[in-house]
């Protein structure tokens, strides 16, 4: 499906970049230098605004190269008439209410069973581990709107939106497209990547290839959002339950009985979730983004 640009929609000036394995990797190092540049806007903050303000501040920082690049990328190429949307919203035959509903629970159900990799890995450096409690035991306001706004937005735009979505629909000299399998992995070995530890890069993998098979079958970059916030709010509340704090992990909290039971049933709900997702139509077989023309191509 095509349709014409729409003055309103947040991402449609990004559509017309349609980035391959070239453009991740620009990407991925136009981020690095954005991270480069936030750290030292921290340093420089911190001493006024303290911690909290400037880990927001580098925090949307970092994507501000990425994102200056994939634009005029994006308003050079919009000459050529046609680009993919970064959102669109394919769910037929289920409602947006039940499918909201249902990627919301399956992201809280991988989340319970990835937590079991707590167990299994070394024990996070404690220095790392005050690094990242800047972001979830600090300010409760500050961290929800790090991590539950401008987490969700920042990198679901850049992993799902358009790496993600370049891999599945860049056009190799031969004409043909990645298959939907290998973009959905290496855009989540892009998203483990960018956390740069793999006490959150594992997770984030197996997060990222649910994230990414629900843009695939949808093309809704807002229900990646929607799952994003929903994992990342769910680690700040309970960070800020008192009862809770000093247990690293479910299993710790409820036991390894109880956890094994609770880990049996999410993964009946993420059955059920998959079940319920392959009927929904696909438009082509590079996944369900829409086609779009520019108001010039569509005239």
């Amino acid at each position: 499906m095509s349709r014409k640009v729409q003055n309103y929609n947040l991402f449609a000036d990004f559509a017309y970049y349609v980035p391959g394995v070239g453009g991740m990797f620009m990407l991925l190092i136009l981020l690095l230098g954005g991270a480069c540049v936030g750290s030292l806007v921290t340093a420089l903050l911190m001493p006024i605004v303290g911690m909290a303000v400037g880990t927001l501040v580098s925090y949307v920082l970092m994507f501000i190269p990425p994102m200056f690049y994939a634009l005029s990328q994006s308003h050079r190429n919009s000459m050529w008439g046609e680009g993919v949307a970064l959102s669109s919203f394919h769910v037929k035959p289920l409602s947006g209410i039940l499918v909201a509903l249902l990627v919301s629970v399956a992201t809280f159900a991988a989340a319970f069973m990835t937590d079991v990799l707590g167990k299994i890995l070394p024990a996070m450096p404690e220095w790392l581990e005050d690094a990242l409690g800047v972001a979830t035991d600090g300010n409760i306001v500050l961290n929800l709107l790090t991590v539950s706004v401008f987490a969700p937005l920042c990198e679901e735009w850049l992993c799902r939106g358009e790496v993600l979505r370049g891999l599945l629909h860049h056009r190799r000299d031969d004409g043909s497209t990645m298959k939907p399998v290998w973009a959905i992995v290496i855009s989540s070995a892009f998203f483990a990547f960018i956390h740069l530890n793999p006490w959150q890069a594992i997770p984030a993998f197996i997060l990222g290839c649910l994230f990414g098979y629900v843009y695939y079958k949808t093309g809704c970059l807002w229900l990646t959002m929607l799952m994003h916030c929903v994992n990342n709010t769910m680690a700040v509340i309970i960070t800020h339950i008192d009862s809770l704090s000093e247990y690293d992990t479910w299993v710790d909290l409820l036991g390894p009985n109880r956890y094994a039971v609770g880990f049996a049933l999410c993964a009946l709900v993420l059955v059920a979730f998959f079940y319920m997702f392959r009927k929904i139509e696909m438009q082509s077989p590079e996944g369900n983004s829409d086609r779009i023309l520019s108001e010039t191509a569509a005239e």
